[in-house]
């Protein structure tokens, strides 16, 4: 297993908080992005966060730039993507952590307890962390490609696919050459009734 590209030790922070900037790398990213559509440009983004503690929990606030490539929806060509997420999230030891709370579930106005706060329970902007460390790989990975556009384009001017045709054999054509090839046999059947 690769080590942590963005690892912050929970000793080293205080209430104050501490400012890292950091870069993405391309290297990283690329392999992270592996098994996806998206790619990395040759370019390193940068991570600006801020991390400050509170009890166990830690608050991560700041921002993620870098460039990805992603196909264009309309052409195919890859198209060069700048993504600039905002971060903020909370970090909390996980239950089965050593510093993790005990009195982790909230109990709602009829005296019952709630789930526990986790990754999975639909609480936005909490993530859980092993008690000793905050480790924002996934976060990061995730931020990018959630900052990636629902039809990301080339350009806006981007004519899309242009079928191309087959070239003619006379100069004037035959019906037949404007005709999509994949559709020819419907034509066929079409002209024998």
């Amino acid at each position: 297993m690769n080590p942590a590209e963005f690892s912050f030790p929970v000793s080293d922070l205080d209430a104050g908080g501490k400012h890292f900037r950091l870069p993405i790398r391309a290297a990283w990213l690329r392999g992270l992005l592996e098994g996806t559509t998206v790619g990395a440009s040759d370019r390193d983004g940068e991570l600006d966060v801020r991390l400050s503690r509170s009890g166990n929990d830690v608050v991560v606030r700041g921002t993620l730039a870098a460039d990805v490539v992603v196909p264009c929806s309309r052409c195919l060509d890859p198209a060069l993507i700048p993504v600039h997420e905002e971060v903020s999230v909370l970090a909390v030891p996980s239950p089965s952590a050593p510093h993790g709370r005990s009195d982790r579930g909230r109990v709602d106005e009829r005296g019952e307890e709630d789930e526990e706060v986790g990754e999975d329970s639909g609480e936005a902007d909490v993530i859980a962390y092993d008690g000793d460390t905050v480790v924002l790989d996934e976060l990061v990975r995730d931020e990018l490609l959630l900052g990636i556009p629902m039809i990301p384009l080339c350009s806006e001017a981007c004519p899309g696919i242009r079928p191309e045709r087959a070239p003619s054999s006379d100069a004037a054509g035959s019906p037949d050459d404007a005709i999509d090839p994949r559709l020819r046999p419907l034509l066929r059947l079409k002209n024998k009734k």
